[in-house]
């Protein structure tokens, strides 16, 4: 492995900059799906499967309902400005050929769907897949495949937008691909120096591994970093979350097995950064184009539409050249004030606020309790911080 050349940080940087992980972490915490949405939106599919699967209809007698895109991968973010997640399913409709139509195989999906009485009252009819609403909290995209015999890892067919043609996709082996990169684990050598002369000190050096891993953090916090960049775009250029994921875990295991690296920022830094080297540029009707593939099975272009709409391209370089500078800004931030301001460019106001605000009102009964501290350069903490300074309890009553 190659250790990163830059300069060493001394014990204080470390430290700061493992707080501002945290704190990103948290943010990605906020954003998801609670464990009651979760659990709601498993039951609800697990109920719709079984409706489907009851069918007589010829077309529907071996259905899979699966869960997929970013709840299943871990990397489900609030939306701006409405409450509903997008929960994803896919239709597997096995022992179809391929000879069948899309829209003869969309149509059979929906009029199953209409015969319950509950869903019929739920139903919104899109241009590939059908969405059951269930307002306030999710709604349920439910896409028809078929197996794709041509592909040897067990991929299947899902319908274009015109419903004229299938597609080949492979949300299945792409999951398992995904999650066997974000299980990598990276070598972090400045931490580990750092830890060496906290232990020698008998002091704790603070840690905090990120409950969902480092992957599925980076592409939480770039979805959300896109959505408050395009959040008053009408031209509906933004990155779609499936380019994002691919080219995040793309670099992110090239990262982790070819580097060293001094903490979880210079980590995530270094991963947005070498993003753009993993797309392709074929030439394309004589000109050279764009590819981003899927790995896991042929002829799946996530950039296809960079190659017809000429917007697109551009619109990802311009974002990720943002999110490049807000994210090196946040690892180099100093000071409470400067860190906020930073966040809340990135990810947005709301989620910003309630992340902090839950550390102050943490600070606030950590002061009553006593067991309140400074952090080098970053501010008040509950966490036990090497090299940090107790602060007394105040009671604001005066002296006592």
């Amino acid at each position: 492995m190659n250790q990163m050349l830059r300069q060493p940080l001394t014990d204080s940087d470390i430290r700061r900059r493992t707080q501002i992980f945290t704190i990103l972490d948290e943010i990605g915490e906020d954003l998801d799906l609670t464990e009651t949405q979760f659990d709601r939106a498993r039951q609800s599919y697990g109920a719709v499967g079984d409706w489907l699967s009851g069918s007589t209809d010829p077309l529907l007698v071996s259905v899979l309902v699966y869960l997929h895109g970013s709840s299943a991968l871990g990397t489900a973010v609030k939306p701006i400005g409405r409450r509903e997640f997008d929960v994803d399913l896919i239709c597997f409709c096995a022992g179809i050929s391929s000879g069948i139509s899309p829209a003869a195989l969309k149509a059979a999906v929906g009029n199953r769907l209409k015969e319950h009485a509950t869903y019929v009252r739920l139903l919104e009819e899109k241009k590939r897949c059908w969405r059951l609403n269930y307002a306030g909290d999710f709604h349920l995209d439910l896409s028809p495949t078929i197996a794709n015999t041509a592909c040897i890892n067990r991929g299947e067919l899902v319908p274009d937008r015109a419903l004229k043609e299938w597609h080949p996709t492979n949300p299945r082996a792409y999951k398992t691909l995904f999650d066997e990169r974000a299980a990598l684990r990276p070598t972090f050598v400045g931490k580990f120096i750092a830890m060496q002369r906290d232990e020698a000190n008998v002091e704790p050096f603070p840690v905090r591994e990120a409950v969902k891993g480092i992957l599925r953090r980076i592409v939480q916090l770039l979805k959300r970093h896109r959505d408050v960049f395009y959040e008053n775009n009408t031209q509906d250029v933004a990155p779609i979350s499936v380019i994002i994921t691919t080219l995040a875990m793309q670099s992110y295991a090239y990262c982790v097995r070819k580097h060293v690296f001094q903490d979880e920022m210079d980590l995530l830094v270094e991963t947005i950064r070498m993003m753009p080297h993993f797309i392709d540029r074929p030439i394309v009707d004589g000109r050279r184009g764009y590819a981003i593939l899927n790995e896991t099975t042929n002829g799946e272009n996530f950039a296809d539409n960079w190659n017809k709409d000429v917007r697109r391209a551009p619109a990802f370089y311009a974002w990720h050249a943002q999110a490049l500078s807000d994210f090196e800004a946040l690892r180099d931030a100093v000071g409470q004030d400067r860190l906020s301001l930073n966040m809340e460019r990135s990810f947005g106001s709301g989620v910003t606020g309630r992340v902090l605000g839950n550390r102050v009102d943490a600070v606030s009964d950590g002061r009553k309790s006593g067991l309140l501290s400074v952090a080098p350069l970053i501010g008040l903490t509950t966490s036990k911080v090497a090299a940090s300074t107790i602060v007394p309890a105040n009671t604001f009553f005066g002296d006592q």
